[in-house]
C-alpha cells in the first residue's frame, strides 16, 4: 500500500510542476490527498485520474472578457502560502501587490526558486496560459511577465514579429530564457517510422494536438502551411490537450501514434521516444517600461547569472548559450 502513495514532491516530479502547484491543486479539490502522520500523501491512482481529466478536457479558450482574460479554474493559478486568490479584474492591484508569471516550461520553476531565494516576501502567482494568450494577457496588463515560443514560418524567427503586432503601442523587452528542442513524441522504437511533418497526413497516422494559442500548436500550423497541408487532412488534428505532459501520456498509452512537444515534456514518461525536429527559442517578455523597476530588474539579473544557467544545464540540459540575451 505504501508503494502506491506519493509525496507532494514526487507528484510534482511526475507532473513537471512545482511542489507548491501540487498543494494548490489539493487545496482547490482537483487532487485528492490524505495525511500519514503529519505528511501529505497522494495515491498514484489519483494522479492518473487527474491526468486523465486534464487530457480529456477540451480547451475552450482563455479570453472571457476584455478585463479578465485569465480563468482561475482552468488555468491552474497557484500561490505561495495560504493567501486568497488575487482579483485579476483589478489591474492596479495586480501590478502593485502580486507578481504573475505566465508560462508552462520547467525552467520557470527554476527561475521562481531563484526569485524566492532573493525575495521571500514577493508573492508569486503562476498562470499556465499558452504563448499567444500569455502575450495577450501581458498586453491587457493582467500578468507581469509572459513567456513565448511562437515561430514565424515566413521569416524563420521566434516571437519578435508576433509580439510587435500583439502589443501595439507598448514597447516590449524580450530576453532569451533558453533554447530547447521541439519535435515528435512517438511510442518506444517509433513503430510507424514517423520522421517529419509530411508524415502526419499519412492515413495510418493519428495525432494528438495542442490547443490553439500554444507555441507548439503555432509551430505545427506554420509547418503544415509551408507543406501545403490542411488540418482536416490529418487524423486527430482537432483532438487537443493543454500540456506537453498530457500529450506524452496519450502517446505512451497508445491513444495516438504521435504528438508534438518539447523534449523536457516527455522525459518522465516511460514508453515514449522523442524525435527532435527544431531548435526553438523560449523567451521571457515584459513591458519595456517595467525593466528598470523592481522586481523586474532582479529577475533580469537572475537570468543572466551563472548560478541560474548552471541550474538550467544540470537539471534539464537546456541550451543556455543565449540565456540572458536581449532580443528586443
Amino acid at each position: 500500500m505504501e508503494k502506491d502513495l506519493l509525496s507532494a514532491q514526487e507528484v510534482a516530479d511526475i507532473l513537471k510542476i512545482a511542489r507548491n502547484t501540487v498543494y494548490g491543486l489539493i487545496k482547490r479539490g482537483e487532487l485528492s490527498s490524505s495525511k500519514v502522520g503529519k505528511q501529505v500523501r497522494i495515491a498514484k491512482g489519483e494522479v492518473e485520474a487527474y491526468l486523465n481529466r486534464t487530457m480529456n478536457t477540451e480547451f475552450n479558450g482563455s479570453v472571457h472578457n476584455e478585463r479578465n482574460p485569465l480563468k482561475k479554474s482552468e488555468e491552474y493559478f497557484y500561490q505561495e502560502k495560504d493567501k486568497p486568490f488575487l482579483d485579476l479584474t483589478n489591474e492596479k492591484e495586480i501590478r502593485r501587490r502580486e507578481f504573475i508569471i505566465c508560462g508552462q516550461d520547467i525552467s520557470l520553476d527554476i527561475l521562481i526558486n531563484h526569485i524566492n531565494n532573493q525575495n521571500e516576501a514577493l508573492q508569486i502567482y503562476r498562470s499556465y496560459l499558452g504563448s499567444y494568450n500569455g502575450i495577450y494577457a501581458l498586453y491587457q496588463g493582467n500578468v507581469n511577465l509572459a513567456t513565448a515560443h511562437m515561430w514565424d514560418g515566413e521569416i524563420d524567427n521566434y516571437n519578435s514579429s508576433y509580439i510587435k503586432k500583439m502589443m501595439p503601442g507598448i514597447p516590449a523587452l524580450i530576453m532569451r530564457l533558453v533554447k530547447r528542442q521541439q519535435g515528435f513524441y512517438v511510442p518506444k522504437s517509433n513503430p510507424k517510422r514517423i520522421r517529419d511533418w509530411a508524415d502526419l497526413r499519412r492515413p495510418d497516422i493519428n495525432i494528438v494536438n495542442r490547443e490553439k494559442g500554444s507555441g507548439t500548436r503555432i509551430l505545427l500550423d506554420e509547418k503544415l502551411s509551408l507543406e501545403g497541408i490542411m488540418g482536416d487532412q490529418i487524423n486527430g488534428y482537432f483532438r487537443e490537450c493543454k500540456s506537453h505532459l498530457a500529450v506524452a501520456n496519450i502517446v505512451a498509452r497508445g491513444g495516438a501514434d504521435v504528438g508534438i512537444g518539447c523534449e523536457t515534456g516527455c522525459m518522465s514518461i516511460p514508453g515514449v521516444d522523442f524525435i527532435p525536429l527544431q531548435t526553438e527559442s523560449y523567451d521571457l517578455v515584459i513591458r519595456k517600461s517595467d525593466a528598470q523597476k523592481q522586481p523586474y530588474q532582479m529577475i533580469l539579473e537572475i537570468i543572466t547569472s551563472d548560478s541560474f544557467k548552471i541550474d538550467l544545464q544540470s537539471i534539464y540540459h537546456y541550451d543556455t548559450s543565449e540565456t540572458g540575451k536581449i532580443i528586443k
